[in-house]
């Protein structure tokens, strides 16, 4: 898992090497100081050389000016080689969402998607900084730190291999209860952005039936659980503090007395036995060898709160899309003609029920087709097969008469242009959204396309026209107009198939008929498919489809489906007597 996602280092592995270096540097330097300060208390000041002291104190000044320096280079080396790393981790994960397939994308919600790409991605970031710096440091600390004791009394050093086990038993039992809580809580945090987002693209409704408190209730309710969980964990985290501290004190304690005991045994003879300027020493070297522990235990703490953030993000890479290109794919689709060969398609490996249930369909290039159909009977599901989408789980959709899984799929989608049931625009101008259709297209043509979908006269109203400000999702324009400008966009691709998944259910009648008028004069040549709720907005298809419970119920122009079809006459005439009764 680690060596995967280290793969996003890439440009950042100079400054990840660097980091450890400069710190490899640091530490030696850091260890060398107290034997100088030794030094400078045995030979300076208790001999009453100055010019020792002198001599000493200016070394000291430097090794502590190059171990600063060698320090901040450290910091601001991980500091790039962590924010690079996660910058190219996140562009990793985010490109890979883009591969998906829709069932890719039904495995993971949208609110985990999102806690993974920044959350987690902050968490791994963080981890990373301490792992090339601090997880660096800290046994070179210890080991330096040790040998040096060691040299200077291997009498007293001893107390540091019986405190050293203490610790360390202590952390792994602090670490492994807080691991599981850790693991928890960034599933909440899932649960938790998921009320907000739903909450913040539902408030409209929200506020027409005064359901705030409710919202308000249920974000409290998940917010208090990460809270609980986020103070258990500290809680049990908290326990490293004062059991680096019983270490410390207690090996200072014994440190204190046994040394003093040499001193005075020796009286203060470096050839005989300990000296102040060696129990000072050992003093630093007690909380470098203390501190290091107590860093190390710090680094698995964070790697401890990552690790579940690592697998979050491991999951994103690994998973593997369900659509691919063939070996020799087709580049090129012939015509618009589309045929559904015995298709079954279900959303689910294991579901029990189809979807789609052996659909045979033939459309010929250029023709209109209308589908109509209850909630649920899979009118969306049919033509999301058509730009693959989804794949067929058995049988074969074709267009241009090849089957879709033969063509390259960047290549079919872009001869298949959709209008989907739920419309989304992105913030930016009228312009910036139209010229997802098509990225080169000029003012003439942007304009074109509007006036086809006739959507130009109400965008002229605007003070800024085609240069009107659209914010995120559309929110400033009505649902009609947000569909004619998604048609609009739709119709600059100039595909040869287009897809009309109740686009139009926004606008009123009136317009409706101008759009299909449009459509038959300016794309005679493009097949069209237009699934609607208003038998109004199909009669006058060369093809009617009339869908039920996943299978063709009828199909048929207007007058044989009215005359034949017992479902489309009731829907026909119930649309009928509601506009009568109007």
């Amino acid at each position: 898992m680690v060596r995967k996602l280290l793969r996003s280092v890439r440009e950042y592995k100079t400054s990840s090497l660097l980091a450890p270096l400069f710190v490899t540097c640091e530490v030696i330097l850091e260890v060398i100081i107290p034997m100088l300060m030794a030094n400078l208390i045995d030979f300076g000041i208790e001999a009453g050389n100055m010019q020792y002291i002198l001599k000493m104190g200016l070394a000291l000044v430097i090794f502590c000016i190059v171990s600063l320096t060698f320090g901040a280079l450290s910091g601001k080396y991980a500091a790039v080689a962590s924010a690079g790393f996660a910058k190219n981790l996140r562009e990793d994960m985010y490109n890979k969402v883009q591969e998906y397939s829709f069932s890719n994308i039904d495995k993971f919600s949208t609110a985990s998607i999102v806690t993974r790409l920044t959350t987690d991605i902050t968490n791994i970031q963080n981890a990373y900084m301490m792992s090339i710096r601090v997880a660096v440091r800290c046994p070179i600390m210890l080991i330096f730190a040790l040998f040096m004791a060691f040299q200077i009394n291997s009498h007293l050093a001893p107390i540091f291999v019986i405190a050293i086990p203490i610790l360390a038993v202590g952390l792994v039992i602090i670490i492994s209860n807080a691991k599981r809580i850790f693991e928890r809580i960034f599933r909440t945090y899932d649960k938790l952005n998921n009320v907000v987002q739903e909450n913040l693209h539902g408030i409209r409704v929200v506020k027409s039936f005064v359901r705030e408190d409710h919202e308000t209730e249920k974000f409290c309710s998940v917010s208090k659980e990460i809270y609980q969980d986020f103070s258990k964990a500290e809680k049990i985290l908290a326990f490293n503090a004062p059991l680096m501290q019983f270490c410390a004190y207690g090996c200072m304690l014994l440190i204190s007395w046994l040394g003093a005991k040499l001193i005075v045994a020796s009286g203060n003879n470096p050839a005989v036995g300990m000296t102040t300027g060696d129990l000072t020493s050992m003093f630093s070297y007690t909380m470098q060898i203390l501190m290091s522990l107590m860093m190390f235990s710090m680094v698995f703490v964070m790697i401890t709160i990552s690790y579940a953030s690592m697998e979050r993000a491991e999951e994103i890479l690994d998973e593997k899309s369900d659509l691919h290109n063939p070996e020799n794919p087709v580049y090129e689709v012939k015509d618009g003609s589309i045929e559904f060969d015995h298709v079954n398609f279900v959303y689910g490996k294991n579901a029990d029920k189809l979807c789609l249930d052996n659909v045979n369909l033939k459309i010929p290039s250029g023709a209109t087709v209308g589908i109509i159909g209850g909630t649920g009977s899979s009118k969306s599901t049919l033509v999301q097969l058509i730009p693959r989408l989804y794949d067929a789980t058995e049988g074969a959709v074709k267009v241009g008469g090849r089957d879709v899984r033969e063509y390259d799929i960047e290549s079919l989608r872009e001869e298949v242009a959709m209008v989907l049931q739920k419309n989304v625009l992105f913030s930016g101008t009228i312009k910036d959204n139209l010229r997802w259709g098509k990225e080169d297209a000029t003012d003439e043509e942007m304009r074109h396309v509007c006036q086809l979908a006739q959507a130009d006269e109400f965008i002229q109203t605007f003070p800024d026209g085609y240069d009107t400000y659209i914010e995120q999702g559309g929110t400033n324009v009505s649902g009609g107009q947000k569909q004619r400008l998604c048609i609009a966009r739709a119709l600059l691709k100039k595909p040869k198939i287009l897809i009309l998944d109740d686009s139009t259910s926004a606008v009123d009648t009136k317009t409706d008929a101008l759009i299909r008028m449009a459509f038959r004069e300016e794309i005679p040549n493009t097949t069209k498919i237009i699934i609607a709720q208003r038998i109004s907005s199909v009669e006058d298809a060369d093809l009617i489809l009339v869908l039920d419970d996943g299978k063709i119920n009828g199909m048929g122009t207007h007058e044989e489906l009215l005359a034949n079809n017992e479902i489309y006459r009731e829907v026909y005439e119930s649309q009928q007597k509601g506009g009568l009764e109007e």
